[in-house]
């Protein structure tokens, strides 16, 4: 008989470096510290995050929520290996979806998940994250990193954002104010954005289509990992001087699935294909995919972020605004009666 005293077992053993997690904290903090703004109340490390309202600009708040990922973008930042752009990402989803409601943005949390921990990767994520809030103007005001061993392949993670923005009660904007004859705009994407990149992964794999590969003057890779646009300052500053009738952000689903959300019943969009050219990167996914118009414009943003609507008297002055912020603005179309009950939009060449 033999007495086999086993070791002692440690969380560690387990696969998860509560070490290397505290390192981590320590990192972030700086890169939270950078995206303070008033109302914060404390720093990280508590169990919640505090935030006071500012109840000295708003008469009546409502707070305006959204929350969102990356989907399988992280794909393609897993095969390249760069993670620094995919936090910009994860707040530019989200925070572009509380926009539509004319909110400003609040704070922001994020979730982290990977099954072994690598600090340094998770650092460029949420350094990433750090900038997409300085760009909005949102507090980074916590989040959780999970370690979960066993539950995703070595070197992946997966995100999640939550954002918190607010906005003056009598100054929601619903689309209800939407009438025939108003303009619409269209500010243009940086790129995909994050949407559709299981069906450009599908394009990748099918032609064996090289990363390193130029498109007007740029490499395939940089233009499919380029970071969402964030419209936060534009919108903002637009807010200022412009009645606005209804933003739509052109996410999953495209113009053509986004466009009538915010559109009241018997209402048509009205949208010249022609307004616009086409970026590289999705004219090369259109030719390589062999895709009609129709699955490309339910699918892709194709050059379009973010829809803003306006009376006709105020187009000018709106694409003023936009310009002055940096934005790049087409002139797309607008809204006409329809029969119809569902809202729709018309693609017309």
């Amino acid at each position: 008989m033999t007495d086999d005293i086993q070791k002692p077992l440690s969380y560690k053993d387990s696969g998860v470096d509560i070490e290397a997690g505290n390192r981590l904290v320590q990192r972030i903090k700086g890169i939270a510290a950078r995206t303070r703004i008033p109302g914060v109340l404390g720093g990280l490390g508590g169990f919640g995050a505090l935030f006071e309202i500012p109840l000295d600009r708003f008469r009546e708040p409502v707070l305006v929520s959204g929350t969102d990922g990356v989907g399988t973008k992280l794909k393609l930042a897993f095969e390249l290996g760069r993670h620094d752009t995919v936090g910009i990402d994860l707040v530019a989803m989200c925070v572009n979806d509380i926009l539509v409601s004319g909110a400003e943005p609040l704070y922001f949390l994020d979730y982290f998940a990977t099954g072994v921990l690598d600090v340094g990767v998770a650092a460029r994520v949420i350094a990433g994250i750090g900038k997409g809030c300085e760009l909005a103007g949102a507090a980074l005001v916590g989040g959780e990193t999970a370690e979960m061993p066993g539950m995703y392949p070595d070197g992946e993670y997966d995100l999640a954002g939550f954002c918190v923005g607010i906005v003056e009660k009598s100054r929601i904007i619903d689309g209800s104010r939407i009438k025939s004859g108003d303009k619409l705009l269209g500010i243009a994407s940086s790129g995909p954005h994050s949407n559709g990149y299981s069906l450009i992964r599908k394009v990748l794999e099918r032609e064996k289509s090289p990363f390193d590969q130029v498109l007007a003057g740029r490499p395939l890779a940089d233009q499919l990992i380029e970071p969402t646009r964030i419209y936060a300052g534009a919108v903002k500053q637009l807010l200022k001087f412009v009645d606005v009738h209804g933003f739509a952000h052109i996410t999953g689903g495209g113009i053509t699935e986004n466009l009538p959300r915010i559109l009241p019943d018997f209402k048509a969009a009205m949208i010249d294909l022609n307004s616009w050219i086409l970026p590289p990167v999705f004219s090369w996914l259109k030719e390589q995919g062999g895709m009609e118009d129709r699955e490309m414009l339910r699918t892709f943003n194709c050059g379009i972020g973010m829809i803003v609507c306006v009376g006709r008297e105020d187009e000018s002055e709106a694409l003023r605004c936009l310009e002055q912020s940096g934005e790049t603005v087409y002139r797309i179309g607008s809204i006409a009666d329809s029969d119809e009950k569902p809202a729709c939009v018309e693609f017309r060449t």
